[in-house]
């Protein structure tokens, strides 16, 4: 059976006689984490991708920038038929930036730092590939830090006027050495302290392939296979790598797929608020 929806609200359930399929987080957009649950010991695909569903049943997935709609689930139960499941992605406007200032070295580097980057890519790329069994991705997410957003998920950049990769992350403007919180709990799955483009580099793994990234930074606090905490102090801000100030560039993946951090997070807090609480 195939079961279409329109604009659904954030909570949605969906009764299958005996199953179900929940939705508990997330606005089907581009760039979305979705996060729900099912019948424990059911299967789960987004398209021809398996879902990792844990014992309860809780499973994430991750939309990135330029998903297709619509997006195509499958359940199947314990016991009985497959459910086929449709659920229209809302495109997205994405803002054209454009920075100058930046270094000609990084914006055009050299077949020597080409080589290096593509490895520490590699790096980057092997750490999300983890299928932790951890469920830290169903709590609630917050902000690593207090600051003026200065960029956003999904932005066309021009460096010195030269067309880049869409920008995957929140930039986040604070003075060097700000703290930086991990906004979920998790485990530390990359440290490395100087990448080409990224400068200070740390992934910490919140379970079932979604994942922080948090580049630019001066200083890292953690070890890798370090568990973490929500709130804890991990890292400070920075002007490593690619950047023309301190900032920090908050990034997060499911799997290969680039998804949105600010769909998992409130609006940014004010200062006041922040000192209040």
């Amino acid at each position: 059976m195939l079961r279409k929806f329109a604009a659904l609200p954030l909570t949605l359930l969906v009764a299958l006689s005996a199953q179900a399929l929940e939705i508990h987080h997330g606005d089907w957009q581009q760039g979305a984490v979705i996060r729900g649950g099912v019948t424990p010991g059911s299967e789960l695909k987004l398209g021809d991708r398996t879902v990792r569903i844990a014992d309860d049943g809780q499973f994430v997935i991750g939309l990135d920038r330029d998903a297709e709609s619509p997006a195509r689930l499958t359940l199947i139960p314990p016991a009985g038929e497959p459910e086929h499941f449709e659920f229209p992605v809302k495109a997205r406007d994405y803002n054209i930036q454009r920075i100058e200032g930046v270094p000609q070295s990084t914006v055009t580097p050299d077949p020597e730092q080409v080589k290096r980057a593509r490895a520490e890519a590699a790096l980057a790329w092997k750490a999300r590939q983890h299928d932790l069994a951890r469920t830290d991705f169903a709590q609630s997410f917050q902000w690593p830090l207090v600051g003026i957003i200065t960029g956003v998920y999904g932005s066309q950049r021009f460096y010195n006027g030269e067309p880049r990769s869409p920008h995957y992350g929140v930039d986040i403007a604070a003075p060097q050495g700000t703290p930086v919180a991990s906004p979920a709990p998790g485990v530390v799955t990359l440290v490395h302290e100087d990448m080409f483009f990224s400068g200070g580099t740390l992934i910490v793994d919140h379970g079932h392939g979604l994942s922080s990234t948090f580049i630019h930074l001066h200083r890292i606090l953690v070890e890798e296979g370090e568990e973490v905490g929500q709130g804890d102090i991990i890292a400070e801000v920075g002007a490593t790598g690619r950047a023309t100030g301190p900032h920090l560039d908050w990034r997060m993946n499911w799997f290969d797929r680039r998804v949105d951090p600010t769909t998992l997070v409130g609006p940014m807090p004010e200062p006041e608020d922040v000192a209040r609480n």
